[in-house]
């Protein structure tokens, strides 16, 4: 089976604005300044680093899941991939064509759908599938036709002559999804989809993401709902501040957490001086100090906790906040991070 995707030492780094800039706009009041990237990697003399090296494959057919918290590079990533965004510096290739070298070529074999919704609100929820569909020169009873039976298929049939303005946040979710369909994509990549939906919105949307997927799609998806991740995606890959922490399936993932139920343990100072006591309770296999917190995973999963209290106390510390967290892709991502996902 061939790549959909791949990418190799993929870097991007945003010019960081300056302060100066910063106060030359705000003087003249010509609006806020320019966005910059959240939680970069670090800082370098040439800019913000939002991307650090990336190496992805993805497979034709492929349920593909990018997790990570707020400004891990998720979202870079897909730009890249989309051809929205420049990268800095290696190579990226997606339905065997280079993005950088063939961005017309690439935007015929993928379809989109952004984190939030952006339609016409002019037109109908049929009138901009159309109108899309123009974009790659289909002819007007083709695309029509393709239309309705796309919104068949998304069960919002009755919204066709409906405004934008008219449909539920769930609704618009699947109307973008039919205008990233409707010149028959290769790939799909979806940016944060869920985000803003209720429990159902979301339960609806992933038996369509499921559907597409059996009927042979390639999909990546970002995402930083490890639920999502995890009952959707075949492999997901982990990133965090612009670098990958791991890829694999959910299960070898999941497999590969510390040991035994996560006890973070949040005490009123540092936590370094309580591993040494907290690793000598019974069933604790692995201790960690992050700040204030005291990570242990304990086979005795919350039996542990009287001891790993007694363990803090013993050098000073008094406990705050405990919180019990079975092994999950949470649990990895926080004994790889020290934080959490969310």
């Amino acid at each position: 089976m061939s790549d959909a995707i791949f990418t190799e030492n993929l870097r991007k780094v945003y010019a960081a604005p300056s302060m100066r800039r910063f106060r030359g706009l705000s003087s003249r009041g010509s609006g806020p300044p320019p966005i910059v990237p959240f939680a970069p990697v670090r800082t370098t003399d040439k800019g913000v680093v939002a991307l650090d090296t990336l190496d992805l494959r993805v497979r034709e057919g492929e349920f593909f899941g990018l997790l990570g918290p707020n400004g891990a590079g998720k979202t870079t990533t897909i730009g890249i991939l989309t051809t929205r965004v420049t990268p800095t510096s290696g190579r990226a290739m997606v339905a065997g064509l280079d993005v950088t070298a063939a961005p017309d070529r690439v935007r015929q074999r993928i379809g989109v759908v952004p984190q939030r919704p952006n339609p016409d609100r002019s037109l109908s929820t049929l009138e901009n599938l159309v109108f899309h569909a123009a974009y790659f020169g289909i002819p007007l009873d083709r695309a029509e036709q393709h239309a309705v039976d796309l919104l068949k298929r998304l069960d919002i049939t009755d919204k066709a002559d409906a405004r934008v303005d008219a449909l539920s946040g769930g609704q618009q979710q699947r109307l973008m999804i039919a205008r990233a369909l409707i010149h028959e994509p290769q790939v799909i990549f979806l940016d944060e989809p869920t985000v803003g939906l209720d429990p159902q919105a979301r339960h609806d949307l992933w038996e369509i993401l499921r559907d597409l997927h059996a009927h042979g799609r390639t999909i990546v998806m970002t995402t930083h709902y490890m639920e999502e991740a995890d009952q959707l995606c075949e492999r997901i890959a982990i990133v965090d501040r612009g670098r990958l922490l791991a890829c694999d399936t959910p299960e070898r993932l999941k497999a590969s957490a510390p040991g035994g139920t996560l006890v973070e343990v949040t005490l009123d100072g540092e936590a370094e001086a309580a591993v040494t006591p907290a690793l000598a309770v019974a069933g604790v296999t692995r201790a960690e100090a992050h700040g204030t917190g005291l990570h242990a995973y304990s086979e005795r999963g919350g039996e542990a906790i009287p001891a790993l209290i007694t363990a803090a106390q013993s050098v000073g510390r008094v406990v705050t906040n405990i919180h019990l967290t079975r092994p999950s892709l949470e649990s990895l991502f926080i004994s790889m991070t020290g934080r959490k996902l969310d």
